[in-house]
């Protein structure tokens, strides 16, 4: 049991009325304690049953529990408690894009984002939601709401422009690039090794926190705002810059290829990156 979480109980336990049980909940949560941080927000709620945030953590945890329904169940109960509630159209936005419901999901991100411009993950959700609707609307002809084959297309569809999207600027090169959401997940782009193995995944979640460490810097050094970060190996050059929505691509290049040039292709596939999540805008 970690620090936080043994701090909180204990503190549960003295005041059970205490609202602390989001807290706990919340940590639990982020641990993985699923079981417990149900249990926990349940017995919250039979204390403060008109809560909306204490709802809202009981439906992130139930998505996190794979019990989509449940949670979105959850969120509507929060829009009645408290109808501007950002979270609860976030979440219901992805429990309705979950189940292919696009143009519902595409309206509960839109007012999301609406009252909360300055969340980048909503931002990104919408984009892809509303790429995704673009792509199943062309796969049925506009012949009313897509069709589950219509949204298969498009996923498809969508993969394949993402994992393609700097293949024509780096050629047949030792270099490869991804783009990477505020989350750290990769967006588009391949990061293959040398024995053809993909690890973009892998390396999306080794380099999650380096945005914010950049940032940190510049600001502590008074440099104002970060435009690349170069990393030079025995083995290989990695270059990062940030890009739309918080988002951040990755150049990597071998060690031998000259650092001007590796420049160069992050600044185009920046352009890149750029262009693409902006054409959903």
């Amino acid at each position: 049991m970690s620090e936080e979480i043994r701090r909180l109980s204990e503190e549960l336990a003295r005041d059970p009325s205490s609202l602390v049980f989001m807290q706990l909940g919340e940590a639990l949560r982020r641990a993985g304690q699923l079981d417990l941080g149900l249990k926990v927000a349940h017995r919250g709620l039979e204390r403060h049953a008109h809560n909306a945030d204490a709802h809202d953590l009981l439906a992130r945890i139930r998505v996190d529990r794979g019990e989509l329904q449940d949670a979105f169940d959850e969120w509507d109960m929060v829009l009645r408690l408290a109808p501007s509630h950002v979270g609860a159209r976030k979440g219901m936005g992805y429990v309705l894009f979950k189940q292919g419901k696009l143009t519902e999901a595409e309206s509960h991100l839109s007012m999301a984002a609406t009252h909360d411009r300055g969340d980048s993950s909503i931002a990104t959700a919408l984009r892809m939601v509303r790429r995704l609707l673009r792509y199943a609307r062309v796969a049925g002809n506009g012949n009313g709401a897509p069709g589950h084959d219509d949204l298969v297309a498009a996923q498809r569809r969508v993969e394949e422009e993402a994992r393609q999207l700097f293949a024509d600027i780096l050629g047949e090169g030792e270099h490869t690039a991804l783009l990477l959401n505020a989350d750290g997940l990769v967006a588009a782009g391949l990061y293959v090794t040398a024995d053809g193995e993909d690890v973009s995944q892998e390396v999306g979640a080794a380099l999650t926190g380096v945005r914010d460490e950049a940032l940190r810097a510049v600001r502590h050094l008074d440099l104002g705002a970060w435009h690349a970060v170069v990393y030079e190996t025995d083995l290989a050059t990695v270059a990062l810059a940030p890009a739309l929505d918080e988002s951040m691509v990755l150049v990597a290049a071998s060690h031998t290829i000259p650092l001007g040039f590796v420049r160069r292709v992050l600044g185009r596939c920046v352009q890149r990156a750029t262009s693409w999540l902006e054409e959903v805008a």
